[in-house]
């Protein structure tokens, strides 16, 4: 198998980084050579959170360069739209259309721009977005935001869903294990 890329974007508190580990632990269990990075930023505070992820037979670098990522997961539009210019011709994108503020729009200094969405799919011709928060409550609670758009992104990731699953099993902790499987199904279906 080819190194297949990964960006995980959005805003602290969000799920990236988590989401980042289950998509690694599910590489591994496939028995492929995987590597991560993780831009934290301001994460504790609402800020811009980037993860990458490869994997495939040999994987030398955590880095992507602009240009190779075959699969962008936006949780937050802007943060989406922040890093297209590292998507391949071809790639995908999957995003969360709910917006979150950042620091510079809530203290009324920046504006959150217009058109965020026609940004976005302009530029990208495989786009998959929806209100993933929403789905995400409807799962249960809000903070699944990171399985439903995870279950979203399962039909353009080359992994089986069987060592996707088992790697929720294995990363997410036991007490929310249930409401986050749930999520990963209502992502899962919204995804097809």
């Amino acid at each position: 198998m080819n190194v297949f890329n990964i960006l995980i974007s959005g805003v602290g508190g969000q799920g990236v980084l988590l989401t980042s580990k289950v998509i690694a632990e599910a590489a591994l269990l496939s028995g492929l050579d995987v590597k991560q990075s993780e831009v934290h930023g301001m994460a504790q505070r609402g800020g811009s959170v980037l993860s990458q992820v490869r994997f495939g037979d040999q994987v030398y670098s955590p880095i992507i360069s602009e240009g190779e990522a075959d699969l962008l997961i936006g949780f937050e539009p802007l943060e989406t739209a922040r890093y297209l210019h590292f998507l391949k011709d071809d790639g995908a994108v999957i995003y969360n259309t709910r917006q979150i503020g950042t620091i510079g729009v809530s203290i009324a200094a920046e504006t959150y721009p217009a058109d965020v969405h026609a940004t976005i799919k302009n530029r990208i011709t495989s786009v998959t977005a929806f209100d993933g928060t929403q789905l995400a409550i409807t799962a249960g609670d809000k903070r699944t935001l990171n399985l439903v758009l995870l279950g979203a992104a399962l039909s353009f990731l080359p992994l089986k869903e069987a060592f996707v699953i088992d790697a929720i099993k294995n990363t997410v902790p036991k007490k929310v294990l249930e409401i986050n499987q749930n999520a990963f199904a209502a992502g899962k279906a919204q995804g097809k």
